[in-house]
């Protein structure tokens, strides 16, 4: 199976499912964040994270009753790993870092909270609420921490029900595009981190 119709697969098992306590489907809600990246004028491959910045809850399900989410899947995680081993950082750092963006927008931004929807409010409080001031500054330092935030910004408006967007084969070329750069540049990044000689160890 080439990563077109692994994708392709993903949404048709569990897509259609209720995107938890929203109005929209898994699928219309990436579909909507995509089409607000795009109509942000956003890189291609920030369109491609906002389109797959869920996947983690289509490779590991969790229960479709938001009630029922006792902890944090950290779908985030599942999510940026499953995308960093078939695309380049640019696409799964932003995904690793749009659940942190919500902690972190809590903290900065005083309106943020307010326009979240009560699902958000939900798994906010699973997440670890907004951050403390040495987590901010931890979180502005990291690489993509602001492409995170507009994803972010993006995955919160794409809960729009009835809203008309491209369907997933739209963005088919940019995904195996962005695959492939990926891969050629594999051999370059192996090469250019050398491995580590034995070195002797110390203790203390």
């Amino acid at each position: 199976m080439n990563l077109w119709d692994e994708i392709a697969s993903l949404f048709a098992g569990r897509g259609s499912g209720v995107y938890f306590g929203e109005n929209v489907s898994m699928t219309e809600h990436a579909l909507q964040a995509a089409h607000f990246a795009r109509e942000a004028a956003a890189p291609t491959p920030l369109i491609i994270a906002a389109l797959l910045h869920d996947v983690g809850h289509l490779v590991v399900p969790v229960p479709d009753d938001l009630a029922d989410w006792t902890h944090d899947a950290r779908h985030e995680q599942i999510g940026g790993a499953w995308l960093g081993r078939r695309f380049g950082p640019e696409i799964s750092e932003p995904v690793r870092l749009h659940v942190p963006a919500k902690r972190y927008l809590c903290a900065v931004d005083p309106g943020y909270f307010a326009a979240l929807s009560p699902a958000s409010i939900h798994t906010l409080k699973l997440q670890g609420g907004p951050m403390s001031d040495a987590e901010v500054a931890e979180f502005e330092a990291r690489p993509y921490h602001a492409a995170a935030v507009k994803l972010r910004r993006w995955d919160d408006l794409g809960k729009v029900q009835g809203l008309r967007t491209p369907a997933l084969e739209h963005y088919r070329a940019w995904i195996e595009e962005m695959a492939a750069a990926h891969q050629s540049l594999r051999p370059r990044r192996q090469a250019a981190t050398p491995s580590t000689p034995n070195a002797p160890t110390t203790t203390g």
